[in-house]
């Protein structure tokens, strides 16, 4: 299903005038140089193609000629463009000195005139006469040679913009080429993707753009060890699962097009490198990852804003084709192989049902206008750990939170559990300034409403939680929380300015054994009522509270902590509203 979709999406884009995307026997390659020749194929110089993007250079991404499967030989050269190795005969090794590498600059001389020996092209004729004159020694010589070595370099002449592997006879070229020798020693099987029996692709195309996968790129589909069950029929390395050489073309480029640097296509959740596309052109297909990823600006931009608020009423935009597939592909590094974390398929209108129940759970009254309605995944995700920490939240908690919010399921119960820690974690923390920072904040109020909300409606628990103060909800953990936040606001009001308050010592207990906490905080509250100019209004509303509550629980498991703290920070929004 998976390559079948992407399969689908490349035939898709393959059209798009818009899309660069690589035909078979091609593909997208950073390239770093340009070597310029004359029409004799004489060097003149080489030029620097990368781009300065904030205080790094980029390579210039092209679409050259190359077979798809992975260079396995330290000998097989790409047409008319290839790292240095091949083009000049020469790199550097790790300490930085150089290494003349002959029988690569051979191997790439030769393939040369194996494909455009016989041409009258201005182009490729130049890049053969520069082949044949050139001496591998003299690379050394070059002015910018400590920055061209080891680099990708591609051809042009002097002149023109173009460049030669470029020049429509010299893609026609390599095509009959590719056409003659991709499929010469290959076997023929029934694709398990299309159904069709043809030739099968014994290895199938790197995958790059993974966050911390291979270097050299990385594979879905991969049979690498002999002697093992998968060998006992005969069967070599993809033969096991064959899929034909096209459609492991056409599944790899547009999976490569999809993780490609600067795609707004694809986010980061967690270790899992997410991907996501449509059936078909659909507006949702470049609001997901704005939905569940905003870093920037963007994600303020009306028009998804306008969607934003459709589907958390419940609503769906009449401009959207509900019935659109939409596909969610999480892949996560495994060495040399690529483990599918998530995959998901459904309708634009399924998926927006989903996202839209998210955002509803989520729903909490917000601290500051700055806070944001809609959170991503990673303003979610980075309330589950320490900031000061460089771990960051686990991998498989980001992978699972994505699976409940596409599959409309429960959170998992470590989302909950992580965020309680981080709350008790950082009960006595200071800002910058000294001052008690609110470990209760926003964003970890409405997570873990979500995660309550979302339970209590599956499993029919039949309480719902609100998103701001609910003086009508009667359960006691909810209650507690309440009381508590009244009482610190009792401390603040007789000691203005205090740096710590009951929060810094009693907050993780208070949540977690209340029978052993809160006798000894009420009676401290009573110096604090006697102190305070407001004191008969905090006095009356403790009572309120109290009236309630007809015991302290002696022990308060996780989800009631977590109904502590909801009510712990309704409490502190509903100060904020009013003057006393």
């Amino acid at each position: 299903m998976i390559l079948q979709a992407l399969s689908s999406y490349y035939e898709r884009i393959a059209t798009d005038s818009s899309k660069s995307v690589a035909l078979p026997g091609f593909s997208t390659e950073g390239i770093d140089f340009s070597v310029r020749l004359d029409k004799s194929g004489k060097l003149l110089d080489v030029v620097d193609l990368r781009e300065l993007k904030g205080k790094k250079l980029t390579r210039k991404p092209l679409i050259v000629p190359k077979p798809p499967q992975k260079r396995t030989s330290g000998k097989s050269p790409y047409f008319a463009w290839d790292k240095t190795d091949y083009v000049f005969g020469c790199t550097v090794d790790k300490e930085g000195q150089p290494v003349l590498t002959p029988k690569h600059f051979d191997e790439f001389k030769k393939l040369l005139k194996n494909v455009g020996g016989d041409s009258h092209d201005d182009g490729i004729r130049a890049v053969i006469c520069f082949a044949e004159s050139w001496k591998p020694e003299n690379a050394q010589k070059l002015a910018n040679w400590p920055d061209v070595a080891g680099k990708n370099v591609v051809f042009q002449l002097d002149g023109e913009f173009q460049f030669v592997h470029d020049r429509p006879a010299v893609k026609q070229m390599w095509i009959k080429h590719f056409s003659n020798t991709a499929d010469a020693e290959a076997s023929e099987a029934m694709c398990l993707v299309t159904g069709n029996r043809c030739k099968i692709a014994r290895l199938h195309p790197a995958i790059f753009g993974v966050a911390n996968a291979h270097t050299a790129g990385a594979g879905i589909v991969t049979f690498n060890k002999d002697k093992t069950a998968f060998t006992s029929y005969g069967k070599e390395q993809n033969l096991n699962a064959p899929v034909g050489m096209n459609t492991a073309f056409s599944y790899a480029t547009a999976l490569n097009f999809l993780l490609r640097a600067g795609s707004k296509q694809k986010i980061q959740i967690g270790d899992a490198t997410t991907a996501f596309w449509a059936e078909k052109s659909s507006p949702v297909e470049g609001f997901f990852g704005m939905v569940l990823d905003p870093r920037d600006t963007s994600a303020e931009e009306a028009e998804l804003r306008t969607y934003l608020q459709a589907v958390k009423e419940g609503k769906f935009p009449s401009t959207i084709d509900p019935a659109t597939m939409f596909y969610v592909l999480g892949l996560s590094p495994n060495g040399p192989r690529l483990s599918v974390r998530y995959w998901h398929a459904s309708t634009v209108k399924d998926i927006s049902e989903k996202i839209g129940q998210h955002f509803r759970d989520l729903s909490m009254v917000r601290s500051f206008d700055s806070d944001p309605e809609y959170p991503g995944m990673w303003h979610l995700l980075k309330e589950t750990s320490n900031q000061k920490s460089e771990d960051g939240p686990t991998p498989l908690l980001g992978g699972a939170v994505m699976q409940a919010i596409l599959n409309g399921t429960l959170y998992p119960q470590e989302l909950l559990a992580a965020v309680i820690g981080r709350i008790r974690a950082e009960q006595s923390s200071k800002d910058k300034n000294g001052k008690p920072r609110q470990n209760v904040n926003y964003l970890r109020a409405a997570i873990i409403k979500a995660v309550l909300a979302r339970k209590n409606r599956i499993l029919n628990h039949g309480m719902e939680i609100s998103m701001a103060l609910d003086k009508e909800n009667r359960n006691i953990a909810y209650l507690l929380g309440r009381l508590f936040a009244v009482l610190e606001k009792a401390q603040q009001d007789a000691i203005p300015g205090a740096n710590t308050t009951i929060k810094d010592r009693f907050y993780g207990s208070a949540s977690a054994t209340p029978r052993v906490v809160f006798p000894q905080l009420l009676r401290l509250a009573q110096h604090h009522i006697e102190k305070a100019e407001y004191g008969r209004f905090r006095d009356k509303q403790i009572e309120e509270i109290i009236g309630n509550i007809p015991e302290f629980p002696a022990h308060m498991g996780l989800d009631q902590q977590g109904l502590f703290a909801i009510g712990y920070y309704h409490q502190r929004q509903d100060f904020k509203k009013n003057t006393n």
